[in-house]
């Protein structure tokens, strides 16, 4: 029986990864090589190089979130022990999300100083608005579910669950930033990967 659950959170997380790693993938797409019919020189080369930088900005941006976000659901996974339907929507809910996210990111790329770069910014923390709302509901369907493992406390549940909230209300406080303040909405997104690199999932005793 221990087998079994176990093959089925197996392929669970080997499916998850699999998405994670096509997401992660699909941002460099949007770094488009500048083309000249007619020919360029190494001037105009450099100069259509240089003017890529927000797509480069939003490339790291994404590739660095969807790096951790996956390193997180991997932690995650270290606590489930077994699997249940309501368990698989929420978790394709979640990678929904994750591949949602080379879209703002374009968008992101495409306005990053320039005009309309208040609405492209606020929809890129908004993306992480919806991903911070679906890894809360994974974890209260994990614990509300009892598929967690023996000797994960409830200490450490309730860590793990303030954690993801406090993360959302940060998400949409940069959203809401991200309209008025551009660079400050985005800033204060990208702050919380100090928060998730330091979250301890480690919980079995």
């Amino acid at each position: 029986m221990t087998e079994t659950v176990e093959k089925e959170t197996g392929r669970v997380e080997a499916f998850s990864d699999g998405v994670f790693a096509i997401a992660i993938t699909l941002l460099i797409l949007e770094i488009k090589v500048p083309h000249y019919p007619g020919g360029a020189t190494n001037a105009q080369v450099f100069r259509a190089l240089v003017q890529l930088w927000p797509s480069y900005v939003a490339f790291l941006l994404s590739f660095f979130a969807i790096l951790i976000m996956w390193i997180n659901h991997h932690g995650l996974f270290r606590l489930i022990h077994r699997v249940d339907s309501p368990f698989l929507y929420a978790n394709g809910a979640m990678l929904l999300l994750v591949t949602f996210v080379p879209f703002p990111t374009a968008l992101l790329a495409a306005y990053l100083g320039h005009p309309g770069e208040h609405t492209a910014t606020a929809a890129y923390c908004g993306t992480f608005v919806l991903v911070s709302i679906a890894f809360n509901a994974f974890w209260e369907v994990a614990t509300g579910r009892g598929l967690l493992k023996r000797g994960v406390t409830e200490k450490h549940v309730a860590k793990i669950r303030n954690a993801y909230r406090f993360g959302l209300v940060v998400y949409v406080a940069a959203a809401l930033l991200a309209l008025w303040r551009p660079a400050m909405g985005l800033g204060l997104c990208l702050s919380l990967w100090i928060f998730w690199i330091v979250l301890d999932y480690r919980g079995e005793e």
